[in-house]
């Protein structure tokens, strides 16, 4: 069921099955929209309530001047306060990692778990701010269909770029329903992100990982990065996957995200 609510003065677009006994949050990531889970979320068994939003600046949700981290989390929770949602999994892809880890620190309480996929609790190197100015820049030269054109594929792990053409296609045609302002100021929102691994450390939430071993932004070594920074979470690295496995091996990544679910049930 689609529907919006306003939230902290922001119409937000929602989807909500209504149904289960357990809830999962899923996040999107860059130039996605909630829509990028369809199919991922019909692998769950019907005692899944799934909650997924637009986040501001993408897709129908409106943007702020600045869509940092922080604000995005600010309305996933509100969101849920409205939804009556007192416990769920929260599950970010990419950038929706970003803002899940925000909404644990705002609301600890609230989330039995944490899967990052394809998404790090580190902050930009200077390089990689450097490049999201220049995308900022292309995108306000009215560029962002030629920006989404190169970036999606890449998404993708190499090899299976072929036999994923249909849902890159719609990936890029999703993404004209973007604001342009909004993914400007969503990529502005990800540079001002501070780097989170302290606290991920020091919060009591149980953390799953999920990489992939040709993710083309997330790569290998970042992953193992990551598994001496987070002693504490447990780690799936997909062999076959890139930056999207939820849809390049949706199987695997349910399952992954299924038993981490039921072990904290048990624990």
């Amino acid at each position: 069921m689609e529907f919006f609510s306003t939230v902290n003065g922001l119409p937000v677009h929602i989807s909500d099955s209504k149904k289960g006994e357990r809830v999962l949050v899923l996040l999107h990531g860059y130039l996605e929209t909630l829509y990028i889970w369809e199919e991922f979320s019909s692998l769950f068994s019907n005692d899944f309530r799934i909650i997924s939003i637009d986040l501001p600046g993408h897709g129908l949700s409106p943007t702020a001047p600045v869509n940092t981290m922080e604000l995005c989390a600010k309305t996933l929770n509100s969101v849920l306060d409205k939804l009556k949602i007192d416990k769920a999994l929260l599950v970010g892809h990419s950038m929706g990692g970003y803002v899940a880890i925000e909404a644990l620190k705002q609301n600890p309480e609230r989330y039995s778990g944490l899967v990052l996929m394809h998404s790090t609790p580190f902050a930009d190197l200077p390089e990689r701010s450097d490049e999201r100015k220049r995308e900022i820049s292309l995108i306000r030269q009215n560029k962002l269909t030629s920006l989404v054109k190169l970036s999606v594929p890449k998404m993708f792990a190499n090899q299976n770029v072929a036999r994923m053409e249909e849902k890159i296609l719609e990936i890029i045609e999703i993404c004209e329903v973007h604001d342009p302002e909004g993914i400007a100021a969503s990529v502005e929102g990800m540079m001002l992100r501070v780097d989170n691994t302290s606290f991920l450390n020091s919060c009591d939430t149980p953390i799953l990982v999920i990489c992939g071993k040709h993710d083309n932004y997330i790569t290998v070594e970042a992953c193992d990065k990551m598994r001496v920074s987070l002693p504490k979470a447990d780690f799936v690295v997909l062999e076959n996957s890139g930056h999207c496995s939820f849809l390049e091996e949706p199987k695997l990544s349910a399952q992954a995200i299924s038993l981490f679910y039921s072990k904290q049930i048990i624990n």
